[in-house]
């Protein structure tokens, strides 16, 4: 069971002056209970993969299977694999629609036949996880902050209870506290309910952190694809294509070259550690000063 991708292409306006590869060759799998980031610049495919993943966008080239159900245009279990994956859109705005933060909610339940006591379980458990309080429910998701909406986008998608969860830069607009408690909650999901999670970002070092593979897309095409202590020399001797490397990372990558014994690594922690241990370590100010800026 798992979402593979083999070989996958996508083009835009094909045969046009406005003609645009999108996506190249394309392959990899996720698992349930795995977490794939997927980096790259903007304009390098990562929302057009997205839209794959649960047959929102037929593969024009190669292929896509979600649990043994191909992706493809007509294809009558098309339903099925979009109640299997979960999708949560860049900008919540494009997914919401209903009157009120309830009805929004319970609408994937509701459109695969859930009891309606079920409805409402899912509904306050999925707004519980994304602390939407109950007395909310009547309003309007219109007339709630971009942070609050994509909470809500997000809800809705839980109470459906996907196999696997693709969200596209989830964190946008929410505050430090509320991006803390959604990848808390995502990270709960995976290794209490075994969900798959493939996460679309710009931030290098969430991905470092959650992902056990991270997939680096370049103009449309593969560039990367390994675990992220592989992706590190990536980021620090290659430059990987216009991703600059978090700011412990390159301040590691520097105290490497200058002969300090420290791991290359993008976490405080581990670095302050690797410095306090090794007895050969000695800078003056000055050089500490020299190594970070």
């Amino acid at each position: 069971m798992s979402i593979v991708v083999s070989a996958l292409g996508y083009t835009y306006h094909p045969g046009t002056p406005l003609e645009t590869v999108a996506l190249e060759d394309i392959s990899f799998q996720l698992e349930p209970g795995q977490w794939i980031s997927v980096v790259g610049h903007t304009g390098s495919g990562k929302s057009t993969l997205a839209q794959h993943l649960n047959g929102l966008l037929p593969p024009q080239r190669g292929s896509v299977e979600v649990d043994g159900i191909p992706c493809r245009k007509g294809e009558g279990r098309l339903r099925e694999i979009r109640r299997i994956v979960g999708l949560v859109f860049q900008y919540p705005e494009q997914q919401l629609f209903a009157e009120t933060v309830f009805d929004e909610i319970s609408y994937a339940p509701r459109n695969w036949s859930c009891p309606e006591q079920e409805v409402e379980r899912r509904v306050r458990t999925a707004a519980e996880r994304l602390g939407i309080p109950e007395a909310t429910f009547q309003r309007s998701p219109f007339h709630f902050s971009g942070g609050e909406k994509r909470k809500i986008a997000i809800a809705s998608v839980l109470a459906a209870s996907p196999r696997y969860l693709v969200l596209d830069e989830p964190t946008a607009g929410l505050d430090t506290t509320s991006r803390k408690e959604l990848l808390a909650l995502l990270k709960e999901l995976r290794s209490s309910e075994g969900l798959g999670i493939l996460l679309i970002t710009h931030d290098l070092e969430m991905a470092l952190e959650m992902s056990s593979r991270i997939l680096l897309l370049h103009e449309g095409r593969r560039f990367f694809w390994g675990t992220p202590d592989e992706l590190l020399p990536e980021l620090t001797e290659r430059n990987a294509v216009r991703l600059a490397p978090p700011d412990i990372l390159a301040l590691s990558s520097r105290l490497l070259s200058r002969g300090c014994s420290v791991p290359l690594t993008w976490d405080w922690e581990t670095l302050a550690n690797a410095l306090n241990r090794d007895p050969s370590f000695i800078l003056r100010k000055n050089e500490a000063d020299e190594c970070a800026s």
